[in-house]
């Protein structure tokens, strides 16, 4: 299993992940949140990631008001800094986003552990099947993104995920074993 708190396979991976390991360390971002416990998630992680691909920065955060203040002291002078609040699945949550070198920078907080939130959650469940479905799995769930499909529902129409909804589709599937991903897929 992977340790996604570790970014040093950042360090040996694609030229994109490299790329990602430089913005990332640049912008000091994993220590100016370290108080928020800070995981990168996504596509650029699972190197399934198109052109268009952030880098998504999830965060723990019980008090919003002070994450978005920590970020806005960090980062506000960036290009295109952006601060957003919404409740998602009824928790408020805060996205701040900005640009700088060669990345969009996506900073997602939300007062759950990040282990619970469904982003990595579905990160998890989908390192999983891609090792299971091999190069096969990620050639055309990358073509599929560079179609304009999201990553879940890419995922679904890969790996032939029924329901109408991928997104809790994946989540469904998390607890299931190697073995019974396997036979789930045949």
């Amino acid at each position: 299993m992977t340790n996604w708190r570790d970014l040093s396979y950042l360090l040996t991976g694609t030229s994109r992940q490299q790329a990602a390991w430089k913005a990332i360390s640049h912008n000091n971002v994993i220590a100016t949140l370290q108080a928020y416990d800070p995981v990168l998630a996504g596509t650029i992680p699972l190197n399934i990631d198109v052109d268009a691909s952030d880098l998504d920065i999830i965060c723990t955060s019980h008090d919003l008001d002070q994450f978005d203040a920590d970020v806005r002291a960090a980062y506000s002078h960036k290009e295109g800094y952006q601060e957003t609040r919404l409740f998602i699945q009824g928790r408020q949550t805060s996205v701040i986003g900005f640009y700088d070198t060669g990345f969009w920078f996506e900073l997602f907080a939300q007062p759950l552990p990040v282990e619970q939130q469904n982003a990595y959650r579905h990160m998890v469940i989908e390192s999983r099947l891609l090792r299971l479905g091999g190069d096969a799995a990620y050639r055309e769930i990358k073509l599929l993104k560079q179609q304009g499909i999201k990553t879940e529902p890419a995922f679904a129409r890969y790996f032939g995920i029924p329901g109408d909804d991928p997104y809790q589709a994946l989540l469904e599937m998390e607890h299931l074993s190697i073995e019974e991903l396997q036979s789930y897929m045949l």
